[in-house]
């Protein structure tokens, strides 16, 4: 699915329901991170999310012409799944900025090394940035946006129930965890 105009509201409609629409979102995301450990979460995105994402920009940077609109969706549209694969936006997190800059020097490569498992199944790890590179040879970026592309097996698979893990395989931060049920309900409706 894609978003379009005519599923935006106009500055002014979007004015009266961003209150309601953000309670919304808010209880919507609860069921789309999945913590990485103390340091790394990835955030599920989906129509509903980048919905989110677009109607805040337009708000912020005063868009309301169909051609910036155009563009807005452009750059949103690539975040939502397409029925066979999960996108997120994989974020390491250091409040503090030091320990933040000294651990991104360590964790090079790391976008490359998130991935989904379902059931048995081998893992798939996440296609990062295709984009822009977000990394380079001395230190990675803070935020990443990834891709899992699952086969028509592994989709089979995750509708059918299997558990599902997901996990990092990096050194500097190595972390497997088996998703909540509530977050497997709500990843499983993106294969559709």
């Amino acid at each position: 699915m894609s978003l379009s105009r005519e599923d935006l509201w106009s500055l002014e409609q979007y004015a009266e329901e961003r209150e309601n629409f953000r309670r919304q979102i808010i209880e919507h995301k609860k069921n789309r991170q999945v913590f990485l450990g103390p340091h790394a979460t990835l955030y599920f995105e989906d129509a509903l999310t980048m919905k989110y994402q677009v109607q805040e920009m337009l708000r912020i940077e005063k868009i309301f012409t169909a051609k910036e609109i155009e563009e807005e969706l452009d750059a949103y549209n690539p975040l939502i799944p397409d029925g066979n694969n999960w996108k997120a936006t994989f974020m390491i997190e250091y409040p503090d900025a030091e320990e933040r800059r000294i651990a991104l020097a360590k964790m090079t490569g790391i976008e490359h090394k998130v991935w989904v498992s379902a059931g048995d199944a081998p893992r798939v790890y996440g296609k990062a940035n295709e984009d822009l590179e977000r990394s380079n040879d001395d230190k990675t970026a803070a935020v990443h946006f990834m891709r899992f592309e699952f086969d028509t097996n592994t989709v089979s698979a995750l509708q059918g129930g299997v558990p599902i893990r997901i996990g990092i395989d990096h050194p500097e931060l190595p972390y497997d965890v088996l998703i909540a049920e509530s977050v497997r309900q709500s990843l499983i409706q993106d294969l559709n």
